[in-house]
């Protein structure tokens, strides 16, 4: 009796049960005409620059954003590794340049941590501060991204 009781509750219940489909999101439209990110870059640790290259490359190659893109890089902290000429960035760094990425150091972080600018790349720019700089785009209405 027990058995049939439940079988009473339980057929019906499966005819409501829908399969379930696949997926066929896309990912969001870029309906805006141009969009601007700042990444930044505050860790030596060699995977983590990797991974903030490569996101910021990914970016630029996303074919939603391909051309409506504007990125700029700032470090700061110990992320000042990523321009010492002694690290192999140089190529990525250059390639992304070219790309119209804004590569940028944080003067305080060379005041505060005594880096001579001749160990760095000669073609990275220099912003006052890196939080400066991350207040002012954000206020701006650049998407701040950090990896």
């Amino acid at each position: 009796m027990k058995k049939t009781v439940k079988l009473l509750f339980i057929l019906p219940a499966l005819f409501f049960i829908k399969p379930v489909a696949a997926q066929t999101f896309a990912g969001a439209e870029a309906s805006q005409p141009h969009y601007k990110a700042l990444y930044y870059l505050d860790d030596a640790d060699p995977d983590k620059i990797k991974l903030t290259l490569k996101n910021i490359d990914n970016a630029l190659e996303d074919t939603r954003l391909k051309g409506k893109l504007e990125v700029e890089l700032v470090a700061f902290g110990k992320g000042y590794t990523v321009y010492l000429k002694t690290n192999p960035y140089e190529e990525a760094l250059l390639a992304l340049q070219k790309k119209g990425v804004i590569l940028a150091e944080c003067s305080n972080t060379i005041r505060a941590m005594n880096i001579d600018k001749s160990t760095l790349f000669p073609f990275i720019s220099y912003v006052p501060s890196a939080n400066g700089e991350i207040i002012i785009r954000s206020a701006d209405g650049w998407v701040v991204v950090h990896p």
